[in-house]
């Protein structure tokens, strides 16, 4: 069973990796454990149907500037100069994953887990942007002139017969199962609508659904499970932060297998790296090299996130890199390979224990000092 890790798409919002290094924590984490398998470099996915980014568009010149155009410059400006991923990107309009999201829209039509029908939304009369529920403002145009409209929805019914978010989606050991997470994420509608009025996204007009676009939370799953049938895995398992997977587990339950390929989540914390400057006297003390500061900071700290799923203090930090440190001056002139074989079994069975073993660490290092850096692209 072949097993691929691909970062949660990223949303494509006004920020880059040298100002917000915790959103590149996704993508860091899943390409050091696909480097740990011994897999080449996996493409960086985006989240680009956003409200946000509608609006973005349209303050900045909107027909006139194409809308994948712009934003695959604003995705190009999140990465240093130079450093574009090896894998490539993949966003969730890219034509791959729209043409698979429709198949799996059709499949799940004709299985009756998805239904177009005819439903009564709150939408903005100015606009016909879609609302939610409440008086508040229209998020697309500001007016607070609001009605209920019926017209056709894609809809789809949850499982009768099943959690919405049970242990098998979870990519995780027996003692790291959240608890919390199976729970909060079945607090959801029956009927969830799967359609969206959006500038952007994938068109849901070949389904009779004009001016609607797939609501972004399943094409999340579209773009993952696309770019893990272009890389011909058994499972992918997408990295993802507690928060959220809770938003977008449900929309993405009849949306989590297709054509032999498996989708799981691993969770991953957040990290202190507005703090990481506070290590100095320590880099210092260590005669640190810049590859070793970067192995630390978007290495291990990102695969340090799998185990410490919700957020690691800013206060741990010393004992972390001195943890890094011991096991890096500790490595082999040759890694043990039975040591290495164990620690992709332990990959592939969501195991964590051996990220905080010295000697296990150690052999790691040694056996895979291009994990870093790969995992240093960003």
């Amino acid at each position: 069973m072949r097993h691929l890790f691909l970062n949660g798409p990223v949303q494509n919002g006004p920020f880059t990796f040298d100002t917000r290094p915790g959103k590149a924590v996704g993508i860091r984490l899943a390409a050091a454990l696909n480097a740990i398998l011994g897999l080449p470099s996996a493409p960086h996915l985006w989240n680009t149907v956003t409200l946000a980014g509608d609006l973005r568009h349209r303050e900045a010149g909107g027909p006139t500037i194409p809308r994948q155009r712009f934003e695959a410059d604003l995705i190009a400006d999140k990465y240093p100069p130079g450093q574009f991923p090896v894998g490539g990107i993949m966003t969730d309009t890219d034509a791959e994953v729209a043409n698979l999201a429709l198949e799996m829209i059709e499949n799940n039509l004709r299985a009756g887990t998805l239904t177009i029908s005819r439903e009564t939304v709150p939408t903005c009369r100015a606009c016909s942007h879609m609302t939610g529920t409440g008086s508040h403002p229209c998020n697309a145009c500001g007016s607070t002139d609001t009605e209920d409209r019926t017209g056709l929805q894609l809809v789809a019914e949850l499982a009768k017969d099943r959690p919405v978010f049970d242990r098998s989606d979870i990519h995780a050991s027996h003692r790291q199962q959240p608890k919390h997470l199976q729970h909060t994420a079945a607090n959801v509608a029956q009927r969830l609508i799967l359609s969206r009025t959006r500038d952007h996204g994938i068109n849901l007009s070949p389904l009779g659904l004009n001016g609607l676009v797939l609501d972004p939370r399943v094409g999340i799953h579209a773009t993952v499970l696309a770019a893990a049938r272009k890389q011909q895995a058994d499972v992918v398992v997408m990295t993802i932060t507690q928060n959220a997977a809770n938003h977008i587990v449900a929309h993405g339950q009849h949306f989590r297998a297709y054509d032999g390929i498996r989708l799981q989540y691993t969770l991953h914390g957040h990290l202190p790296y507005d703090h990481t400057a506070s290590l100095q006297p320590l880099l210092e003390a260590y005669q640190t090299t810049q590859a070793i500061t970067d192995g630390f900071e978007q290495w291990f700290l990102p695969l340090l996130s799998l185990k410490a799923k919700t957020t690691t203090r800013s206060d741990q930090l010393p004992a972390l890199f001195k943890h890094y440190m011991r096991a890096h001056l500790a490595r082999p002139a040759e890694a043990n390979e039975a040591v290495l074989k164990a620690v992709q079994h332990a990959v592939a069975a969501g195991d964590t224990d051996w990220i905080t073993s010295k000697q296990t660490l150690a052999n790691v290092i040694a056996g895979l000092e291009t994990a870093l850096v790969v995992a240093a692209e960003i």
